[in-house]
């Protein structure tokens, strides 16, 4: 579904001055747990793990509270307390993406805001209260603002695999067999690999530090708050197929459109 017309009740800078609003509330939330001995559950059952706290369900509430205060027609989909179906838009919420960073005191976690207008992303957001970093991005632009300067966002030139920087979260995430092989091809020409970093490495990928991120496994939670900021500074985001990415699934992020090519090519390729 395309983008419907502006009204004063939807206009882009007023929502980009929201989700602004939001993060400032989310981070107030949560800094108070950050290395602070915060106790953790397990989502999932048996030998599996995969960790929530107090910060993540509280921070996903304030926000939740604020945009049903201040558009209660908006939907909202998030991580911890599920979804909530709207008229037109959509907001997407993971209020600590990088939780095992968080519960062992790095830093690489952030939470992610994304705005969808129909089925189109409008808004994405990394927010990194610890460090005072925040990732923003349109389709127009991305800035990162930091400690109150703002600076644009512009993803690296690199178009040669051979000389692309690739990250990833972590080796597991790829399923053994055609996923796991797929990336080892990439990996194998790549300059470097660096495992670790969750939704960071996507703001990296946008301020031109990374050059290819690709994963796996991905929810639309995991996704959607980061599609502007990497398109906004120039960058492609798609999944594996080429589809779009704020769904979820298999990501590839790249620099360019050069250079997300040759990485799909590699990805996609049958030996």
């Amino acid at each position: 579904m395309a983008p419907q017309a502006t009204s004063p009740d939807t206009d882009l800078d007023a929502l980009v001055a929201f989700a602004n609003e939001l993060a400032d509330a989310s981070g107030k939330v949560i800094l108070p747990y950050f290395r602070a001995g915060t106790l953790v559950d397990n989502k999932e059952d048996g030998r599996k793990f995969d960790p929530v706290t107090a910060a993540d369900r509280e921070a996903e509430r304030v926000i939740r509270e604020r945009i049903e205060t201040v558009y209660p027609g908006h939907g909202i989909i998030g991580e911890e307390l599920g979804s909530k179906p709207g008229e037109r838009f959509t907001w997407i919420l993971d209020p600590i993406d990088g939780t095992r960073s968080f519960i062992t005191g790095l830093p690489l976690w952030g939470t992610l805001i994304g705005l969808l207008d129909g089925d189109t992303p409008v808004v994405g957001m990394m927010d990194q209260p610890y460090t005072q970093e925040r990732f923003i991005g349109t389709a127009a632009a991305s800035h990162l603002i930091c400690k109150g300067t703002a600076t644009r966002l512009t993803a690296s030139d690199t178009v040669s695999l051979d000389q692309a920087k690739l990250a990833a979260t972590h080796p597991d995430m790829f399923r053994p067999g055609d996923e796991a092989d797929a990336f080892a091809r990439l990996q194998s020409v790549a300059r470097m690999t660096r495992f670790g970093g969750d939704c960071y490495l996507y703001a990296m990928l946008a301020a031109g530090q990374i050059d290819l991120v690709v994963e796996a496994g991905m929810n639309t939670y995991d996704i959607a708050g980061l599609v502007c900021v990497i398109e906004g500074a120039g960058g492609v985001i798609t999944t594996w197929d080429g589809g779009p990415a704020h769904p979820g699934g298999r990501m590839v992020a790249a620099a360019n459109q050069t250079l997300h090519q040759k990485a799909l090519d590699v990805l996609n390729a049958r030996c």
